[in-house]
């Protein structure tokens, strides 16, 4: 589990942009006490839902 501030700094923003992404429901997380935690899982759902190209399957 990563804290907002490793995910800041995973993707080289500031906390607030984190916890905006959380906010707006583009990030999920878990909300554990008055701290956010992120999972691995979550970070690729966030990643896959964010490329700005979609892989194509090898369809013939």
């Amino acid at each position: 589990m990563y804290t907002c501030a490793d995910v800041a700094q995973r993707y080289g923003v500031k906390v607030i942009t984190v916890w905006d992404w959380i906010r707006k429901e583009k990030l999920s997380a878990i909300k554990i006490g008055r701290d956010y935690r992120v999972s691995e899982e979550d970070l690729k759902v966030f990643e896959e839902n964010n490329r700005t190209t979609r892989k194509q399957s090898n369809i013939s």
